[in-house]
């Protein structure tokens, strides 16, 4: 069994379950102590996963495998977790809705993460995945009075079934023609020659479930309405740390079992990734919600991180992988500053123009904005930059040409959105002020900025752990 190297998702669950108990019995105090309770959970479980070792060792007769790249999926998925949870109190307390479930429903979510970023079985991949999404159909839903909250939910719960209904049949025929379906397994039945027309068929399924998790196109139709409609915290949530384990679950089936029919899937990812890239581009323009516009956007960041992945190799894997990681510093950022947009009044505003003479208004805010938009529109030499030089640079060397040029010019025009964002907040006239922001919005807005602006000085820790990661999981 070997069961100790599942030891940070045991811990996790059994501090959730502790959480559950201890909110429905702290009254008043619930929500507080959910969310220290929560956050400690998480941190806990970051130190069991950095304990237990790179490996790589496998367990529970081969269906769980803890790797490097594992570990860095890991991490990054329980940082995202920690920042939605500091991002989320005092906005949910705000809005009338801070119930201490919320942070039980990251746990659990979060749990669902770190099981697909281990999955080494179908079926394993599977009970992670829907781990993962159970929690997320009820925090869409979390603002039960708000329709646009219950309608998010419940589109995001029909098309999620759905997806999830693709990828359980995909994984049936695979186990059909494949006779197993552990990955080693899979592996070893196309290198003897077992690629059939069965084989790929079921592929193309599981590729369609997972496409629809990290909203590609054109399994993208649920994101703009789920984020909109998406109480704010959540919606910071779900632009983080699902995409960074569903990429992560995509780059461990594709370049795993799955490897000796890159010349197919191949060419299945490349037109993911360029529909991705166009339409995140060109979609984002005329969005006057700043929820809507970041919805775009993380369908078009998805659509860059692809380009790595149909690169594939050394230097494409290790590419997206510094991509997620810079992607969910820019994004955790971005939504510390959309959590910021209160009035003095107490109302919550989402308009792109209520952003407008923010430099003169509140000049912290408004530099910190600035950075993630220019990062988001890879100009040097900010993080966003050299996250997008990683990935093309791999399709250069794979010969992708074609591909890494979309990529520019996608690239090129999404900067239009994000330019003028920062153009609205120092060349327009003020809008009203916005209240005092909380403490932990602050620092997530600060420590992301600051991450963001100087990765360009010191970027080999990152880059050196994201190469290592990939070449263990190798």
């Amino acid at each position: 069994m070997n069961w100790t190297i599942a030891l940070p998702e045991l811990v996790l669950a059994c501090a959730a379950m502790a959480t559950l108990v201890a909110g429905a019995f702290a009254g008043r105090a619930a929500s507080l102590v959910a969310a220290t309770m929560s956050v400690g959970a998480l941190l806990l479980t970051a130190v069991l996963v950095l304990s237990v070792g790179p490996g790589p060792a496998v367990g529970f007769a081969g269906t769980f495998v803890v790797d490097g790249f594992a570990v860095f999926i890991k991490l990054l998925c329980l940082g995202a977790g920690i920042a939605a949870i500091l991002m989320s109190r005092d906005w949910l307390q705000a809005e009338g809705i801070e119930r201490f479930e919320f942070h039980v429903l990251i746990q659990l979510a979060v749990l669902g993460m770190l099981v697909m970023a281990s999955a080494n079985d179908l079926m394993t991949l599977y009970l992670g995945l829907e781990l993962q999404s159970l929690s997320l159909y009820v925090i869409a839903a979390f603002a039960r009075d708000d329709a646009r909250s219950s309608e998010a939910g419940l589109k995001y719960f029909v098309l999620g079934a759905l997806a999830s209904g693709l990828t359980l049949y995909g994984s049936t025929l695979v186990y059909g023609f494949a006779g197993t379906t552990q990955f080693r397994g899979i592996a070893q039945v196309l290198s003897d020659g077992g690629v059939g027309i069965g084989l790929l068929v079921g592929l193309c399924f599981v590729a369609a479930g997972l496409a629809f998790k990290v909203s590609a196109v054109p399994f993208h139709m649920w994101t703009p309405d789920v984020y909109e409609g998406a109480p704010t915290p959540v919606t910071a949530f779900f632009s983080i740390a699902p995409k960074i384990a569903a990429v992560g679950l995509l780059l461990r089936v594709m370049a795993g079992p799955f490897q000796a029919m890159a010349a197919d899937w191949r060419q299945i990812i490349v037109l993911l990734s360029i529909a991705s890239m166009l339409l995140g581009a060109f979609a984002a323009i005329g969005q006057r919600n700043i929820k809507r516009l970041m919805a775009y956007s993380s369908i078009g960041h998805v659509g860059y991180a692809l380009v790595g992945l149909a690169a594939g190799g050394q230097s494409g894997l290790r590419g997206v992988l510094v991509y997620m990681a810079i992607y969910l510093f820019m994004n955790a950022g971005t939504f510390a500053c959309i959590l910021s947009m209160r009035r003095p009044d107490g109302r919550a505003v989402e308009g792109i123009d209520d952003l407008a003479g923010l430099g003169r208004s509140d000049p912290g805010m408004a530099l910190a904005l600035a950075i993630f938009m220019f990062s988001m529109a890879g100009i040097p030499p900010l993080a966003g930059f050299f996250g997008k030089l990683y990935v093309f640079l791999a399709a250069v060397e794979q010969g992708l040409w074609p591909l890494a040029i979309i990529g520019v010019l996608a690239s090129v025009v999404s900067a239009f959105y994000y330019l003028r964002i920062v153009k609205l907040m120092y060349f327009d006239a003020p809008a009203d002020s916005f209240a005092p922001r909380p403490a932990s919005l602050s620092l997530v807005m600060v420590g992301s900025a600051g991450f963001t602006l100087l990765f360009f000085a010191l970027p080999a820790p990152l880059v050196g752990a994201a190469q290592a990661r990939r070449r263990t999981a190798a």
